[in-house]
């Protein structure tokens, strides 16, 4: 599963690190080493996946982010300061598809990249029986990526999606935050949890009439969260 991944990191000692390993497992891999050649590089190359440090010179990675999120829908990791919350979920709320907190292994990021371009490539077999699924007003197309909302098509990030789509196959069930981090990346539930809230967030503001007071993506105080209504239906 060979890809061009642009990385962009204002450290060259770790951006030629990650270099390294991404053509070890194959990859094509492009190093900038601030936020505007990371804009101005990924318009040019249009690369697979973008791995996006925060702090960066002439332009943060949440600039270089939310700029791209309005262009294209090229993958982005994005790279943050273990003590910069405030970061990781601002980049989740901009449409970053997963984040790495620093320190990290190079191992691990490799593995987050093998994970996020599995999950992207249009050719990958949908599940057994996976088809167009209706809970009330909200259509999910497992296999064309596709929701809307009384038939108006809503843009969804990844991990945005994948909570959606997991739970419209089941609604009325609760879900766990630790069961929907399994669903949108299998990482540790300790770390990253609140980071289901940030994805549930956006989705009500997308999907809910009045996103303060919703009807269908409703909390189950003290569990998690459910899709709310009847029986899915499929066509």
């Amino acid at each position: 599963m060979c890809a061009q991944v642009l990385v962009a990191d204002d450290d060259p000692r770790q951006a030629e690190v990650v270099r390294r390993y991404l053509t070890a497992e194959g990859h094509d891999a492009v190093v900038v080493h601030d936020g505007r050649a990371a804009l101005d590089t990924a318009r040019r190359l249009r690369p697979d996946l973008l791995v996006l440090d925060v702090m960066m010179p002439e332009m943060d990675g949440l600039q270089v982010c939310q700029t791209l999120r309005g262009e294209s829908d090229v993958l982005v990791l994005m790279l943050t300061a273990r003590s910069a919350e405030d970061d990781l979920l601002t980049g989740l709320d901009l449409g970053a598809d997963d984040y790495l907190t620093k320190p990290y292994s190079p191992r691990e990021l490799m593995a987050r990249v093998r994970t996020l371009l599995r999950r992207a490539r249009p050719g990958t077999s949908p599940p057994a029986g996976a088809g167009l699924l209706r809970v009330g007003p909200i259509e999910v197309d497992p296999t064309a990526h596709q929701v809307t909302v009384d038939g108006v098509p809503v843009a969804c990030t990844r991990g945005e999606f994948a909570i959606l789509a997991a739970m419209v196959k089941q609604p009325n069930r609760v879900f766990t935050r630790g069961q929907l981090l399994h669903h949108t990346r299998g990482l540790d539930r300790s770390s990253t949890e609140r980071t289901i809230d940030v994805h549930v967030m956006n989705l009500r503001r997308k999907i809910e009439r009045d996103p303060q007071r919703p009807a269908w993506l409703v909390t189950v105080f003290g569990v998690g969260y459910k899709l709310a209504g009847g029986p899915a239906t499929s066509r």
